[in-house]
């Protein structure tokens, strides 16, 4: 067995106590599998070393998304004679990108859930102001029994009860303007969750200028009654501008979107591979 500085590795980074670093690229590799070349290369002599190489008989071919090396028998039926070329080779998303990725891909499918509610909402809305003359004598009357024997059959003075007798009262014109505020919210949450799934920068400005002009609403609410979830909903908004303005630099801050592409440059291409490469690090 070789000296273990010389076997292929990754690099060891003591773990912070209070600060532990989240791996994105450990958590993709764990859902979807190593990203590695050369599987169904006969031999590994005219390869590159910095994706897989023989040491001692045995293969190791490292993960091009997490950086992992992994030992792997030589296959029974090669395809090819050696590992495919660089420029053969598509690099995988890793480091800052990935971060990014998987990030406001979470953000997109917040969105997408608020898409469907929102337009579920709209429709409903849109069905009573269409039959609210069927519906009107039959809730009127649900609405007298389960007043009956409660404050001596008087309207409900707040609460639920008293809400439905306040849409009844309003002109269907003004009900269906609600229900269109309701279908514009919609479409713009479907966009944003659109273009934040494909990574596009106008979605991110977009998404930042609807969720922060939504946060005055939201603590206006939890002023006036505090529940578990509006403090949810405005921690996980807050959370969302708050990585949008500073993480992704909207708006210029932090050298804006020059400082943003140097910094995901560090972690895509060859050089950043070389730099994990093991004879790199034990140097």
């Amino acid at each position: 067995m070789p000296e273990s500085s010389s076997l292929p590795g990754v690099e060891h980074v003591e773990p912070s106590r209070f600060f532990p670093r989240f791996h994105y690229e450990l958590l993709v590799c764990g859902l979807v599998g190593h990203r590695l070349i050369g599987l169904d290369a006969r031999t590994l002599d005219d390869g590159d070393p910095l994706v897989a190489r023989e040491i001692d008989g045995v293969r190791w071919h490292r993960c091009l998304r997490c950086d992992s090396w992994l030992p792997v028998a030589a296959p029974e039926h090669p395809a090819r004679e050696t590992p495919p070329r660089r420029e053969e080779i598509e690099l995988p998303v890793r480091g800052r990108p990935l971060r990014d990725k998987i990030i406001l891909r979470v953000i997109a499918v917040n969105r997408a859930v608020h898409f469907l509610v929102l337009g579920a909402i709209s429709a409903a809305i849109f069905l009573f102001a269409s039959h609210r003359a069927q519906l009107q004598d039959r809730v009127f009357r649900i609405i007298a029994d389960l007043q009956t024997g409660t404050a001596g059959g008087r309207p409900a003075p707040h609460g639920l009860l008293h809400e439905i007798e306040h849409a009844f009262s309003l002109e269907s014109s003004t009900i269906r303007l609600v229900g269109l505020v309701f279908a514009i919210y919609a479409l713009v949450e479907g966009i944003e969750a659109v273009g934040l799934w494909y990574q596009r920068r106008w979605a991110e400005y977009l998404t930042f200028l609807v969720t922060t002009s939504l946060l005055p609403l939201e603590i206006w609410e939890l002023a006036r009654s505090l529940s578990p979830l509006k403090a949810i909903t405005f921690a996980i908004n807050l959370a969302v501008v708050l990585y949008l303005l500073l993480a992704k630099r909207l708006f210029g801050i932090r050298g804006g979107v020059a400082a943003e592409e140097r910094a995901r440059a560090r972690d895509v291409g060859w050089p950043a591979l070389e730099r994990n490469a093991p004879e790199t690090i034990a140097a």
